[in-house]
């Protein structure tokens, strides 16, 4: 039997991130990945840091957007740690902050935009309304047919494949213990602690583990794996998908996104155009359940559409050819915003996944250690509180 402080589930950016901050506090920790680090949604997503309120977030009318808008004080926090973070970790993440285009086409997108803005500006976050000829003279690659848009100077992209993966180093100098391969099977709370059971895939051993705290940063995997400690938490897998292009001259520096559509692009470095904006893929069905170890199909239909509207509103794009697709799994909570804090009633039990896990994932790590850690975060998480589901595990217990 081992003993440590923190037992991570999840090896992705949230979980490698917290290991790092939660190591350096002084804490022991153990990161056990069921598979290799960076394999899921931290590697598989296209590295979008948007931290203007996206599309699918004021879509659903006024009440709905002004619940997401919540969220922008964590993401002008977020933005200034990115912002920092190669620094941080001492090593190139292709983090580029050029800035954020959010562009409108009809009429309707315009008026989407302005509440935006709005709603933005009364939580302090300085983005700024463009005229047409505003945002041609910002980016002259967009189409005329724009009518406005919206602009932020911080936002921007990293590299996915490379940001996890240097956390997990950081970590491991640090001092923590991170295993791959090495699955999380059983948490009981006994005495005071916790009492879990890992298993190493490759030889099948079993092996005890008593630790005083859990932080699950499982991702999509996040209310799967709570079960195992008798907690009902409402996150749920959403199968997605993205293109790349080939190979282009450098010209497109911002972040780019559409006001009424599902639409992002930017250009990474090797040149190649990433394009998406959350539109759907479609699971891999084993016994009439959604087999979440298998990688989601590509629906056609939506490729085709996504690249029309990039097309659309990049004329640029139109001749390019399409290099490849890729599906992935995100986590998603019933209402939007992040879960991060501990779970009432279970004592030791944490939580950290939900919103936009690569854009905000850095400042969950950060806020979710110091929780951890000092008993309370630099900047007030209640909002995000798991217990605001607390009602769904009223026949549970954690004691």
């Amino acid at each position: 039997m081992e003993k440590y402080d923190v037992l991570i589930i999840g090896g992705g950016l949230v979980g490698c991130a917290s290991a790092w901050h939660l190591a350096d506090a002084g804490a022991s920790v153990l990161l056990a990945e069921k598979g290799e680090i960076n394999r899921l949604a931290s590697g598989q997503n296209a590295g979008s840091l948007h931290f203007q309120l996206e599309h699918r977030l004021i879509e659903h009318g006024d009440a709905m957007a002004e619940q997401f808008a919540q969220i922008i004080p964590l993401n002008k926090l977020a933005a200034e740690l990115w912002a920092r973070l190669e620094t941080d970790l001492g090593e190139g993440l292709e983090v580029v902050m050029k800035g954020g285009i959010m562009a409108a086409m009809t009429d309707e997108e315009v008026l989407l935009l302005k509440k935006k803005f709005a709603m933005e500006s009364r939580h302090g976050m300085q983005t700024e309304l463009l005229t047409r000829d505003e945002a041609k003279n910002l980016a002259p690659y967009l189409t005329d047919k724009i009518l406005a848009a919206a602009h932020f100077p911080d936002e921007g992209h990293a590299n996915p494949r490379l940001v996890t993966p240097a956390y997990a180093r950081a970590a491991s100098r640090a001092g923590a213990d991170i295993k791959t391969r090495c699955e999380v099977i059983s948490i009981q709370r006994q005495h005071g602690c916790w009492t879990t059971t890992i298993r190493d895939e490759a030889s099948g051993e079993l092996q005890e583990v008593v630790v005083d705290k859990i932080l699950n940063a499982a991702g999509a995997w996040a209310g799967h794996s709570a079960l195992m400690a008798n907690i009902h938490m409402p996150v749920f897998p959403v199968p997605l998908m993205m293109n790349v292009t080939e190979r282009t001259g450098p010209w497109l520096p911002h972040l780019l996104q559409r006001a009424g559509a599902r639409l992002s692009m930017k250009q990474v470095a090797s040149g190649n155009l990433l394009i998406g904006g959350g539109w759907s893929s479609r699971f891999v069905y084993k016994n009439g359940q959604p087999d979440l170890n298998r990688r989601p199909e590509l629906i056609e239909r939506n490729v085709v559409r996504n690249l029309e509207l990039a097309a659309g509103l990049v004329p640029d794009v139109a001749p390019l050819h399409l290099l490849r697709c890729w599906t992935g799994v995100v986590g998603v909570t019933s209402d939007q915003l992040p879960l991060l804090g501990e779970v009432g009633g279970f004592p030791g039990y944490y939580i950290a996944t939900g919103g936009s896990g690569f854009t905000l994932g850095p400042v969950y790590a950060k806020l979710i250690a110091e929780l951890m850690t000092e008993g309370r975060s630099s900047y007030d998480i209640s909002l995000y509180s798991p217990s605001r589901f607390g009602h769904i595990n009223g026949f549970m217990t954690g004691k």
